[in-house]
């Protein structure tokens, strides 16, 4: 309802203006003011959309209450009403924004007229706002997924149509050339937890938050210069512990991984596995812990490459099915500490989770896996190895096992499905989603087995749907673009001419030309 305001020294003039009003706009609501100053009250407190103000008043003239009201409130629109059509009073009007004027007398219709305007463009203006409010909600939505691919690209490797390169730029990336991954383990059945934690983490504007992924949300942090490392990462995790605390309906408490830094977003896995290792020992009272901590603590200076597990490599290589890599890298482990003559329960506790990230590995591949414990307390290395090799060998048969059952029909699946659904945006978590495998093991067997990669494969099958639709059909290149499942008629010409060495134009004129010989 559009709210309207007469002011006028002369009752008659204000009743008579009311009547033609409401006759003319019956829903809107109208109330008087009988001189500037009440005029200048009302406009706080009824807040009008439009003023018809006289301009030749005692006291405070309409001119001198215009240019009040408009400092408090530069959204109402004015109408001029007044008896002395002079270029002064226009001038004036003019420059504090006078929509228009009426002179007095006027008939009705001229007024309904000059009035039914402002009305008209306040409408417009309100649904302006509206769309553009939706343009909005609707952009802040889309970037969120955006950053929460671009987390899943950089921390685990999965790859998207559109390269990871491509989505950064979409997003507001802070100068800070350094970074760090905070991984948060959410309490069970607190999974709600995650767009609280999401939205309050994105008003720092220094972090991308991924999706959670079972109970695990990484955060990518991007340094602030102006305080330490460690100042900005404990503060950031005691926001995260501070909203767990006040939001879970359980008693359960979540814990925090913090990597090191990195200097680039090329680099920022090594700290996600750091993050991931920091999370290994959950019973600190603090309920967070630096990798570098965890480090530190270790007493012994061991080799570069006997930290070698918490790298991408070895999770690489767990990914890859491996095996042999794995238990040899374990085995070193083990003759590294007992030529060191450490006690057996020490180390057994150091090659346990060494066999916790590989069970955490294989959890993000879609394996469930039962957790590694050792099922006595070894008294020798001897018996230390024979355990542990009982542990791994469990894994090792799990991760085969599964494999084997799914990856027979897995490809025929995968094959059928972007056969049937090519003209779809299709990433690997969809494919992921319909045979029940990780997106990382899903494109090492496509590539294996089939010898190109999916999107390879889905961009073929999309440009012969193309070719077939060329042939058999009159339509234009720009709607066999939207139908074969591409935005851009010019990347889908790129696409058809680098598989085809010609354009869909020239493959169209060179059909029609064979028609015809």
């Amino acid at each position: 309802m559009i709210k309207l305001l007469i002011v006028d020294d002369e009752q008659v003039e204000r009743e008579g203006m009311e009547a033609i009003i409401k006759k003319g706009f019956p829903d809107t609501k109208v109330m008087q003011a009988k001189n500037g100053k009440m005029a200048i009250e009302l406009a706080e407190t009824f807040r009008p959309d439009i003023i018809l103000m006289d301009i030749k008043m005692p006291g405070l003239n309409g001119l001198e209450a215009i240019e009040r009201i408009t400092a408090s409130n530069s959204m109402i629109r004015f109408i001029m009403v007044t008896a002395f059509d002079t270029f002064e009073y226009m001038r004036q009007a003019i420059k504090l924004g006078v929509k228009d004027y009426i002179l007095k007398p006027s008939r009705a219709s001229e007024i309904i007229t000059t009035v039914g305007k402002v009305f008209q463009q306040i409408k417009e203006e309100h649904r302006a706002s509206i769309v553009r409010k939706y343009q909005e909600e609707a952009f802040l939505k889309a970037l969120s997924l955006v950053e929460t691919d671009v987390v899943t690209q950089l921390l685990f490797d999965h790859v998207h149509e559109v390269h990871v390169d491509m989505l950064v730029e979409m997003l507001e990336t802070p100068s800070t050339q350094e970074m760090f991954v905070m991984l948060v383990l959410m309490p069970t059945g607190e999974e709600s937890l995650y767009s609280v934690i999401k939205e309050k983490i994105r008003e720092t504007k220094s972090c991308w938050v991924g999706a959670l992924y079972g109970s695990h949300l990484p955060i990518i942090v991007f340094r602030d210069e102006k305080v330490s490392y460690r100042s900005q990462a404990t503060a950031l995790a005691h926001q995260v512990l501070s909203i767990v605390k006040r939001k879970r309906t359980k008693k359960a408490d979540c814990f925090i991984g913090i990597g090191n830094v990195s200097d680039s977003l090329e680099k920022v896995r090594q700290s996600y596995h750091e993050a991931l290792f920091a999370t290994m020992d959950i019973s600190l009272s603090a309920k967070y812990r630096f990798y570098s901590e965890e480090t530190a603590s270790s007493s012994e200076a061991m080799s570069g490459r006997l930290i070698e597990h918490r790298k991408k490599e070895f999770a690489d290589q767990i990914r890859m099915g491996q095996w042999e890599n794995v238990r040899k890298y374990i085995l070193y482990v083990l003759q590294h500490y007992e030529r060191e003559a450490a006690d057996v329960l020490h180390t057994q506790q150091r090659i346990l989770e060494i066999l916790w990230i590989i069970s955490r590995v294989m959890e993000e591949m879609g394996m469930e896996t039962d957790p590694p414990l050792y099922a006595y307390k070894p008294l020798s290395y001897r018996e230390l190895q024979v355990e542990t090799t009982r542990l791994l060998d469990e894994m090792v048969h799990s991760f085969r096992q599964r494999t084997e059952r799914l990856e027979a029909d897995a490809i025929h699946q995968l094959k059928q499905y972007i056969l049937s659904h090519s003209q779809e945006d299709i990433s690997l978590d969809s494919l992921a989603r319909k045979v029940g495998l990780s997106p990382i093991y899903i494109s090492k067997i496509f590539k294996e087995k089939q010898g190109v990669n999916y999107i390879d494969f889905l961009t073929e099958c999309r440009i012969e749907k193309a070719k077939e639709l060329i042939r058999e059909t009159d339509k234009s290149i720009k709607e066999i673009t939207f139908e074969v499942g591409y935005h851009d008629p010019n990347y889908f010409s790129k696409v058809f001419k680098k598989l085809c060495n010609m354009s869909p134009k020239e493959y169209r004129k060179l059909l029609l030309a064979n028609k015809t010989s």
